[in-house]
């Protein structure tokens, strides 16, 4: 059978020529010609992996780099050789027993080894990339809940205690049946068989199992929910999964040629299917930059050198990431093939928007969604006006809505424009539901329209703007931080009345965790005692708090509750207040307040006092430049 030439492999991603969206009319004409499933939902991941590497066979769908380093010669998979490599992989499971619903669970870095296993446990079951950085505990904890057959890990490394993870977590999952070893099979008291070894035994040519996997059945489960609490696991369906990579090449994000340098990890969606299965799906490359992605040392400061030697089109990251490659001088690399830089997993500040668009005239394009929905549900679109700040608009058959909730959660109707409140989100991305039917309850306001959690409002012109949270997550850096943990052990501590975790802003990681303490009539504790406590307590060092502050009384919900809000408007205060430190007017420290605001949720007010002219000019540009990296806005009284 020949290979489909391009228009054919085009017409069967999106169903036309690949349109240009210059207004939401042309986008909602384009909804009308034919439905999504139509389109692409018939699609597994592995037909759209067949699919994209079918436009170029001999094109490299992966460069793999162990350092980081522009100047190393990387390993590289063409599109031809990664098809059957995943093939192979798919095979070896399917001959281990996995099939239709059969988990198979990896526990990997950023090694090819990795992508391969993904889309070929998808080819036969269920691939459920966990994070290998959880503590053993964690991991049995999510193995166990998704019922795991066959696990995919590397062999002991120095520096690593992966190996030991997996050894004390053999015996608590009873389902696990194989462990299989990238780097050779090891017997330190665990049996397990040789990754690349099962793989090179079977065929690369076909499916053994004799069955494609359908539209509605489920490809991956994803860990969510904060790393630190029960992790609730998403299904998502192939329908779902392929919706990203289709979206994506609407938006002229992945298409034939292009690449994006990749560091994300693949337990995460943004890594597994925005920057993983899109650009393969349709005929472009990742540039995997070491097995640590943006965690290698040597990543960020290569940055620049890196885009001059792979030519990628697409600048993506989570804003850490991107605020760090702007400290990066460029010192004459030719970054001219980046054509957008895109960002998401928490908000990017404005002043980072604005410096990459003035130094690098590059467009910013800021994105938005959740595992539920399969990562990107919003974008800035590029081809229609955008504001910096906004979340942009829904992809193509995609919707989104901001709606009022009672207290028990349930619907009570839609906000007005430039209202806030709680963000829904419906489309071909969204998932159906969690793995376990306990999470469920209150994850959909209505059919179809999972509860982000977020609070939000729409303007005018339909675009989306994130002003707050209606949970409780603490997002530093896309990092999940469930706050009840750590919480938990506080309560613990003899001298803890109450306690509380919350999200501080911060320039460069988004959010930082700070918790608050009341303690009991006549206790004493410091705050080196206690957060030493929890360091002492606690295996997630991300959520270990930066900051603890004493506060009596603990401001309490009409019915008894801690009221959050109020310590998060605290927490805004005190590190605005600390970044202006220094500054001063008529000799007296700047008055600094947070006042709610009916556009952005919140905003930052800082009063100069007396200042004029030249003074006063000189004050207002030193708040602005110490403020401005921060997410919450800030106004200048």
């Amino acid at each position: 059978m020949p290979a489909p030439t391009r228009a054919h492999v085009l017409d069967k991603l999106i169903g036309s020529e690949l349109p240009r969206f210059a207004s939401m009319d042309q986008v909602r004409a384009f909804e009308a010609q034919a439905p999504y499933a139509e389109r692409v939902a018939a699609h597994s991941t592995y037909q759209a992996l067949q699919l994209g590497a079918s436009l170029d066979p001999q094109a490299v769908a992966l460069h793999f780099l162990q350092h980081a380093d522009p100047d190393e010669e990387p390993s590289t998979l063409t599109h031809a050789q990664f098809m059957c490599r995943v093939t192979q992989a798919a095979n070896a499971f399917h001959v281990l027993g996995v099939g239709r619903g059969d988990v198979v669970s990896l526990l990997l870095p950023l090694l090819p080894q990795a992508f391969v296993a993904l889309f070929g446990a998808q080819a036969v079951g269920v691939a459920n990339p966990v994070n290998p950085m959880l503590s053993a505990a964690q991991i049995a904890d999510i193995l166990r809940a998704a019922g795991t057959r066959v696990l995919v890990t590397s062999a002991p490394t120095e520096g690593s205690d992966l190996w030991d993870k997996v050894a004390a977590l053999r015996g608590a999952v009873p389902s696990l049946k194989t462990v299989l070893v990238v780097g050779g099979a090891q017997h330190r008291g665990l049996e397990s068989d040789d990754f690349d070894a099962r793989l090179d035994a079977q065929p690369g040519t076909q499916l053994l199992s004799g069955r494609m996997p359908r539209a509605e059945e489920d490809a991956g489960y994803f860990h969510t929910g904060g790393t630190t609490g029960t992790p609730k696991l998403v299904r998502h369906t192939h329908a779902n999964q392929v919706s990203q990579a289709w979206g994506l090449r609407l938006m002229g994000l992945a298409g034939p040629g292009q690449g994006v340098l990749f560091g994300l990890p693949l337990f995460h969606v943004g890594g597994a299917l925005t920057q993983g299965l899109s650009p393969l799906a349709n005929g472009g490359h990742v540039i995997v930059m070491s097995p640590a992605g943006w965690r290698d040392p040597h990543a960020l400061p290569n940055v620049w050198r890196l885009v001059q030697r792979y030519r990628p089109q697409l600048f993506g990251a989570v804003p850490t990431v991107l605020a760090g490659a702007l400290q990066v001088p460029v010192n004459g690399a030719d970054v001219s093939s980046l054509r957008h830089v895109s960002g998401g997993g928490s908000a990017i500040p404005v002043a980072v928007i604005q410096a990459y668009e003035r130094q690098m005239k590059l467009p910013v394009l800021e994105v938005y969604g959740m595992t539920e929905t399969s990562s990107v549900h919003t974008m800035s679109y590029p081809d229609i006006a955008y504001q910096a700040g906004s979340v942009g608009r829904p992809l193509p058959h995609a919707r989104t809505r901001v709606v009022k909730l009672d207290a028990e959660g349930r619907l009570i109707g839609d906000c007005a424009p430039n209202e806030i409140g709680v963000v829904t989100m419906a489309g071909p991305g969204v998932f159906a539901g969690y793995l376990s039917e306990q999470h469920n309850r209150g994850a959909f306001v209505e059919p179809g329209w999972v509860n982000s959690g977020d609070l939000g409002r729409l303007d005018e012109h339909g675009q989306l703007w994130i002003t707050g949270r209606a949970k409780d997550l603490i997002i530093r850096g896309a990092h999940n931080i469930d706050p009840a943990p750590l919480e938990e052990l506080l309560y613990q501590h003899p001298a803890v009345a109450l306690a509380a975790l919350v999200g501080q802003p911060d320039a460069y990681a988004g959010e930082l965790p700070v918790a608050y303490v009341q303690l009991k009539p006549g206790a004493s504790a410091s705050p080196a005692e206690l957060i030493g406590y929890l360091r002492d307590h606690t295996p997630e060092r991300a959520a270990l708090p930066v900051a603890l502050h004493f506060v009596d009384p603990m401001p309490l919900t009409a019915v008894g509750k801690i009221f959050k809000p109020a310590l998060r408007v605290d927490a805004m205060r005190r590190v605005a207040q600390k970044l202006l430190e220094g500054l001063a007017a008529d000799g007296q420290p700047l008055r600094v307040q947070v006042a709610d605001d009916a556009r952005h949720g919140h905003v930052i007010r800082v009063w100069l006092g007396d200042a004029q002219g030249d003074e006063r000019t000189r004050l207002a540009l030193a708040v602005t430049q110490r403020l401005d990296p921060l997410v919450v806005r800030h106004e200048i009284e």
